[in-house]
């Protein structure tokens, strides 16, 4: 579906006005979301569209995963999630994933950013440089 500038823009405005601090509120999106739907302004189905898609990036924004291959203790878990909230900001979530391939080290994944310092990774980068 091609959504109009003027979508956009409402959408943009919707988003803005749902933050706090920075951070995105559930409760104002439920809002601004059953507003749009019982007023039914114009174009609306293509600017909830371009809603959704804005909140959709702004959680994976928000949202790390940190890989290891044993589990890590609870004092490096809250030290890992002290200093990501501190690089990326408040209102980060970090999952805490087990992956037994990375054979060593860490894989952080924050949005589309990854930081990989794991032992497959060093060993693959070997292997291509042979």
């Amino acid at each position: 579906m091609k959504i109009s500038k003027q979508s956009r823009r409402d959408a943009k405005t919707l988003f803005q006005a749902c933050r706090v601090e920075g951070v995105l509120e559930d409760g104002r999106i439920r809002t601004a979301v059953a507003s749009m739907i019982q007023h039914k302004p114009r174009g609306f189905v293509a600017t909830l569209a371009q809603l959704q898609r804005l909140v959709k990036l702004d959680i994976a924004r928000r949202t790390a995963v940190v890989e290891s291959a044993i589990p890590l203790s609870a004092d490096l878990q809250s030290s890992l999630s002290a200093s990501l909230a501190r690089r990326h900001g408040a209102g980060l979530t970090v999952n805490f994933v087990q992956n037994p391939s990375l054979i060593g080290g860490l894989r952080i994944q924050v949005g589309s950013s990854v930081y990989d310092d794991s032992v497959a990774s060093r060993l693959s980068s070997v292997v291509e440089a042979l």
